[in-house]
């Protein structure tokens, strides 16, 4: 039998169902091509890797984000030991290549996209010379790989993903995207993002997220500080990338009227009216909106001075829901200029601005973001080491054993602060308000599906990320993979076959067609 290649995403979690594709999973299946056959692809969050599958010479994938990396680790270690070519990738290995290497048993490490290096490193693996680190580099967004959808299996996801754009041109303290993938924004080309869109329409997903790190790349200030300049190359530049996205609305414009588009973008696009009408025509339904804090002292801990705060917000944030476009409010409890009383006030500001759904995350130092960066030489270093791990690699304590905060506050205690931000969750996702907010809906159908959904994602990244009781994570678990079934139902939608892209030929996989429509 001749050796295969494995595909793993890690999850400390396992719901037996999930709200979006891993996107990661399909794109690198379509880079493997099919020299080796079609790769073995495990989601853990949705059934746990099978090392039964995993045999002597195979090549085993491991993309990992920092959440998720000690998983990875063991994932690593066991396929190590059953004699396949373990390798990792993903923004944690791009970061640490030499900490995966020590505790994930790695034979190679890729570094940044792996669009297109993936198929060499196979290839080394296969002829068992794998280098010890490899660099994707930032791949050209009209080099992007589109993904191998027809792996998808079936009766798993509710949403699909396909990506646009990568790159942020912020700088925000918390994130690490605009330092892994860069400020300038890559833009795929719009014919491809349409062809693939089509693919899954064909095949029964009406939902789709458009895995952007920042959907609108361009502000009307990044124009205005463009035209002050005397070289006028770089206002050029970015009239292009806003073309572009124009462009492309415009075609999303055109595909069937039942597909729902969603994205994460900048608050800064609430003031570009063209901008959001185009989002609207274009059936881009909603939008994650990295809030952050409702002060103007939070926004200053965040490197966020381009946001609102106090009614500003509430009337900048209440024009997406005007253009047709939900919310998905991003907040971060936990800033040194937090009080007792923020939790609250966070709560009733997310229901005056008409929030259709909102997070709240704790403060977390994360590799490769300044927050972590200050953190890891300072006061990271004044706490214990936790089973002899420092807390400065925080990601390599047991998930049981690690901190929810890392931060000590001025005014508050950190296990004050997990358990408001665990009362904000269970305000703003409570029966009665999570009923109100499903008025944006008007069939009983979509309404039911709003309620689930919403209950979903309450369990999915509340109980099982905040809470410390290992049972109520457990139970949380089990309620979400019976709500995710029951509601997974009601975001699909009838195959459409036959559907063509507007304005392109459409690139089908050749394995498309032999293996039906069904997702």
């Amino acid at each position: 039998m001749s050796n295969r290649v494995h595909l793993i995403n890690p999850s400390n979690v396992c719901f037996g169902v999930a709200v979006i594709t891993p996107r990661w999973l399909y794109v690198l299946a379509a880079a493997t091509g099919t020299e080796w056959g079609d790769p073995h692809l495990v989601d853990e969050s949705l059934a746990r890797t099978d090392f039964a599958d995993i045999k002597t010479g195979d090549v085993v994938g491991i993309g990992i984000h920092t959440g998720n990396a000690l998983r990875g680790y063991e994932i690593g270690r066991q396929a190590r030991a059953l004699g396949a070519w373990v390798v990792y990738g993903g923004i944690h290995a791009t970061l640490f290549p030499d900490e995966v290497h020590e505790h994930g048993a790695a034979h190679a490490v890729v570094k940044g996209d792996g669009d297109r290096v993936w198929k060499t490193v196979v290839t080394d693996c296969m002829a068992g010379r794998p280098e010890r680190l490899y660099d994707g580099g930032k791949v050209a967004g009209d080099r992007f790989m589109a993904a191998r959808w027809d792996l998808l299996p079936p009766d798993s996801y509710m949403w699909a993903s396909v990506q646009t754009v990568r790159g942020c041109p912020k700088h925000c303290s918390f994130c690490s995207v605009w330092r892994t993938d860069g400020q300038k924004p890559r833009q795929r080309g719009a014919d491809a993002v349409i062809d693939e869109i089509v693919e899954l329409r064909r095949r029964g997903f009406r939902f789709i997220a458009l895995a952007d790190d920042n959907f609108y790349p361009v502000s009307f200030d990044d124009l205005a500080q463009a035209r002050r300049r005397t070289d006028n190359t770089r206002l050029l530049e970015l009239e292009s990338i806003r073309r572009d996205r124009f462009e492309l609305m415009e075609q999303l414009a055109e595909l069937p009227g039942d597909l729902v588009f969603y994205t994460q973008i900048t608050m800064e696009a609430a003031e570009d009216e063209e901008f959001l009408q185009a989002m609207r025509r274009a059936h881009i339904r909603g939008a994650l909106v990295g809030v952050e804090s409702v002060t103007d002292a939070g926004l200053k801990d965040v490197y966020k001075g381009f946001n609102l705060s106090g009614e500003e917000l509430v009337t900048r944030l209440k024009t997406f829901r005007r253009h047709g476009v939900h919310v998905l409010g991003s907040f971060i409890f936990g800033l040194p200029s937090d009080r007792a009383d923020t939790f609250d006030a966070t709560v009733r500001l997310a229901d005056r601005a008409d929030l259709t759904f909102a997070q709240f995350v704790l403060l977390t130092p994360f590799p490769g973001t300044i927050d972590f960066e200050k953190w890891a030489q300072g006061e990271g270093k004044q706490y214990p080491a936790v089973n002899g791990v420092p807390l400065t690699q925080h990601w390599l304590i047991p998930e049981s054993n690690r901190p929810k905060l890392y931060m000590k506050h001025p005014t508050m205690s950190l296990e004050e602060i997990r358990v408001k931000t665990q009362g904000a969750w269970d305000q703003f996702y409570s029966w009665r308000r999570i009923w109100q907010r499903s008025s944006v809906v008007t069939s009983l159908k979509a309404r039911l599906a709003f309620v689930l959904v919403s209950k979903l994602y309450r369990q999915m990244y509340a109980n099982t990320g905040i809470a410390t009781d290992s049972a109520r994570v457990e139970r949380s678990a089990r309620w979400a993979r019976w709500t995710g079934k029951a509601a997974r139902r009601l975001f699909l939608a009838a195959p459409m076959p036959h559907l063509q892209a507007p304005r392109s030929t459409v690139a089908v996989h050749p394995l498309t067609l032999q293996r039906g429509t069904n997702p």
